[in-house]
């Protein structure tokens, strides 16, 4: 009834208009010839927008449906994009590639020293002793410790039990007795480096050392011209915040020092090799196959890195508050940071890239994280991807837990022990404990250890409603080639030696290198542009620990 009311009212408007015009006006009829067509096409016009019926396939013979129906379109093709773009329920297309490295059979870990490489009873001068004074997490020290073997050795030095960092961010009071095996430790290197609990006395007076710092990534040169001559005067040097204070640089036997120390000499206490163990036992209860996942999404973390993740001024408040804690550090663009693959992956952007690499919804993860900012929100849709979702709460009682709770290095360690032992490692960001770990599961049988292209993801990412499921999935696949911890899959000498031991990883005798070596090198060169060099690395908990500690 409306619709009609409305034609009646659009036809006696239109009559009075002619009537008017050809009536009233016929001495000027001629002039108003343009605007009575005028009037007359907006008239039509408005008709038909407004009052003909809705368009279907069948087009009407005078009208362009696609000049009228923009709005319309625009709005289908929304609703189009939500549709499209849906994760498939049940299970993945995994394959038994997944679970395993397809060329690690044909490369082992190597790292015994050469019959020039001189031994500790030839190289070590009396009267020099070195201590070092580690700097941030479990980690961070762990790469101060294998360093300080190696300096001790440039340096024809004693080494001192290394302290561990107690004061900084962690407040962990835990000493190296707690954490490692220090008689494992002091035997295993006892070969290259001699190692002591304490610095002796002098006339039952304690030495006392002179204590300076080394700059970063301080070659065996640089050692010798600036530490090596306070040393013989002094006879006791203590460097402090040793952490990546020696180059990757360094000649191959000095490298495969720091494998014997990183992979044979530094072992966890009995204590956590055991609770870590029990945890690995009780997830392969649950499943044969299990996922790791180490996600760094700590508030403070995410305030160090600048990065933004979509939560309003009330994100911004929470972490610019916490952000003003370092006084060094530069404003940043939050979307160049993210461009340029430097912000970690939100817990759904890492099950979304997950699920497009085949894992499907039964899969089992075991996560290692501190607290997560904005919580079970946050985590929701990483569990919806996955619903088997641990961490250590899960498989542990808060009694069993007891001993290690209050120290975030004992906790680390047990995360490590389960990360180590898991058949897939995935992190979403590229801190010390993903590069240590990334290293050591490529020295140990190149165990799957997926690292997020993060530079190519947050396109795909950003535009994955664009497109269909199937078409994001076989991105990200392309976008991983050279991130899933293939050998050969980093030019020797990239990134920390730490995350890529290549010195230490050795290919087999008996290897078909017509196939073998060809599919790694082939993988290796599409990488190349994605991968992070020595003098351009990518944020880390490095960075993090150092401004911390200048709180």
């Amino acid at each position: 009834m409306k619709k009609r009311k409305h034609e009646s009212l659009f036809v006696g408007t239109f009559q009075i208009i002619v009537h008017t015009l050809l009536f009233r006006r016929r001495r000027r009829i001629h002039r108003l010839l343009p605007v009575i067509s005028a009037v007359l096409s907006g008239a039509l016009l408005f008709f038909f927008v407004f009052f003909s019926p809705p368009i279907t396939s069948h087009h009407h013979p005078l009208i362009n449906p696609i000049s009228f129906n923009n709005a319309t379109t625009e709005f289908q093709m929304n609703l189009q994009k939500e549709q499209v773009f849906r994760v498939p329920m049940g299970g993945g297309s995994l394959s038994g590639d997944v679970w395993n490295s397809k060329q690690s059979k044909f490369y082992h870990g190597c790292s015994n020293s050469s019959n020039h490489f001189p031994s500790a009873e030839v190289n070590t001068h009396p009267n020099r002793y070195l201590m070092i004074a580690t700097s941030g997490g479990l980690n961070q020290q762990r790469t101060g410790i294998v360093d300080a073997v190696v300096a001790a050795h440039i340096l024809n030095a004693v080494l001192v039990v290394p302290k561990l960092d107690q004061k900084s961010y962690w407040k962990d009071s835990s000493n190296f007795s707690e954490i490692f095996d220090v008689d494992w430790f002091i035997s295993q290197v006892s070969k290259d480096v001699k190692v002591i609990r304490n610095l002796p006395t002098n006339r039952d007076k304690v030495i006392t050392p002179y204590t300076t710092r080394v700059p970063r990534k301080c070659n065996a040169k640089c050692y010798q011209t600036r530490i090596l001559p306070i040393l013989k005067k002094k006879h006791a040097v203590q460097l402090t915040k040793f952490d990546y204070r020696l180059s990757n640089r360094l000649d191959t036997n000095m490298q495969k020092l720091r494998c014997r120390v990183n992979y044979h000499a530094l072992k966890f206490t009995d204590p956590i090799i055991e609770m870590g163990r029990k945890l690995v036992e009780r997830i392969r209860m649950k499943s044969k196959h299990f996922v790791a996942l180490h996600l760094r999404f700590e508030p403070d973390m995410l305030a160090f890195s600048g990065c933004y993740y979509g939560g309003g001024d009330k994100e911004r408040k929470e972490l610019g508050k916490i952000r003003k804690r370092w006084k060094t550090l530069h404003a940043r663009n939050p979307d160049k940071e993210r461009r340029n693959g430097k912000c970690p992956l939100t817990p759904e952007e890492i099950g979304l890239m997950l699920r497009a690499l085949g894992f499907g919804n039964d899969v089992h993860i075991y996560v290692a994280s501190g607290e997560i900012y904005g919580g079970e929100e946050t985590l929701a849709p990483l569990k919806a991807l996955f619903p088997n979702i641990y961490s250590k709460e899960t498989f542990a009682s808060k009694e069993e837990l007891a001993p290690f709770s209050s120290f975030s290095s004992r906790m680390a360690a047990l995360d490590f022990i389960v990360c180590d032992e898991s058949d897939v490692f995935v992190s979403n960001n590229n801190g010390n404990m993903a590069r240590m770990l990334s290293g050591r599961r490529r020295y140990f049988n190149h165990k799957p250890t997926i690292r997020p292209n993060a530079k190519k993801l947050y396109k795909l990412l950003l535009n994955r409603n664009n497109v269909t499921w199937e078409e994001f999935a076989s991105q990200v696949r392309t976008s991983q080639i050279g991130f899933m911890g293939e050998p050969m899959e980093v030019k020797p000498g990239r990134g920390e030696f730490h995350e890529n031991p290549s010195a230490c990883i050795c290919a087999d005798s008996e290897m078909d290198t017509g196939s073998a070596t060809s599919s790694a090198r082939r993988d290796m060169i599409e990488v190349t542009d994605g991968q992070v060099s020595e003098e351009e690395q990518e944020w880390s908990d490095t960075e993090y620990s150092e401004n911390e500690l200048e709180i």
